[in-house]
C-alpha cells in the first residue's frame, strides 16, 4: 500500500487551519504532519516532521509565507511548498515561484482542487490554480517586445530625432516639444555623439535608415 502524503499546515488563521486538517484526515492518501501560526513555527516543523508537502499561506505573523518558503527548501530540498493565500498578484505569484514553491493556489479553491495540487506537487509538478493557469500561460508564451530603436538614446532623445529626421529645425521641434531652442541643441548634439555620427544630415540618414522619420511633418 502507499504511503499517505504527509503534509504540514502553515496559516495564521485557526479555522482554517482547522479545514484544512479536516480535508486531510478524511483521505487515506494524506496525513496531517502538525500545524504552523507562523513562518518560524512553519521552518521549526518543517525540520523536525520533514512532511512531503508543506501548504503555506503567504501573509502570517513575522516572517512571512514567502521567506519561510525560501528557508524551508534550502534546508529540506524534497519538501514541496504549495501556497495556498488569498494574494492573487504578479509579484506574490513570482516572489513565491523564485522562493522554491512548486504551486500557487488562491484560497477560494475548492477541496478537490486543494487536495489535487497537493498531490501534483508531491509528485514534483508545478501546479497553478485554474484562475492563474491562464495567465501564467500568458506570460511564458507571449512574444517579447522588440527592442528600442537606437537603445543609446534617451526617450526625449529620440523624440528629438524622430522629428530631426523629418527634417524639422530645432526652433520648430523646440515648439513641438515645448522646449528651449538650446536644450533641443544640446539633444541634437548629444544625438550626434552618441550615433557617432559627424553631422546632422548623417544622424537623419541613420534614423531613415532605421525607420524614423517617415509619418506626416503635421
Amino acid at each position: 500500500m502507499t504511503e499517505p502524503i504527509r503534509v504540514l499546515i502553515a496559516d495564521d488563521h485557526p479555522l482554517f487551519r482547522d479545514g484544512l486538517a479536516a480535508l486531510l484526515n478524511d483521505g487515506a492518501d494524506t496525513e496531517l504532519a502538525g500545524m504552523a501560526s507562523s513562518g518560524t513555527e512553519a521552518i521549526e516543523l518543517a525540520r523536525e516532521a520533514q512532511p512531503d508537502v508543506v501548504v503555506m499561506d503567504l501573509h502570517m505573523p513575522g516572517l512571512n509565507g514567502i521567506e519561510a518558503t525560501r528557508r524551508i527548501v534550502a534546508d529540506s530540498p524534497h519538501i514541496a511548498v504549495l501556497v495556498l493565500t488569498m494574494f492573487d498578484d504578479d509579484d506574490s505569484i513570482f516572489a513565491a515561484l523564485r522562493a522554491g514553491a512548486r504551486g500557487y493556489l488562491l484560497k477560494g479553491a475548492d477541496r478537490v482542487q486543494i487536495r489535487c495540487g497537493i498531490h501534483a506537487a508531491a509528485n514534483g509538478e508545478i501546479v497553478f490554480g485554474a484562475e492563474l493557469a491562464a495567465r501564467m500561460l500568458g506570460y511564458f508564451t507571449a512574444t517579447p517586445a522588440p527592442p528600442p530603436i537606437f537603445p543609446q538614446l534617451t526617450d526625449r532623445e529620440r523624440e528629438v530625432l524622430e522629428l530631426v529626421a523629418q527634417g524639422r529645425a530645432n526652433a520648430a521641434i523646440a515648439t513641438r516639444l515645448g522646449l528651449s531652442q538650446k536644450t533641443v541643441r544640446n539633444h541634437v548634439s548629444n544625438i550626434l555623439t552618441k550615433l557617432q555620427v559627424a553631422d546632422r544630415a548623417q544622424a537623419i540618414v541613420q534614423a531613415r535608415d532605421a525607420g524614423l522619420g517617415h509619418q506626416s511633418r503635421t
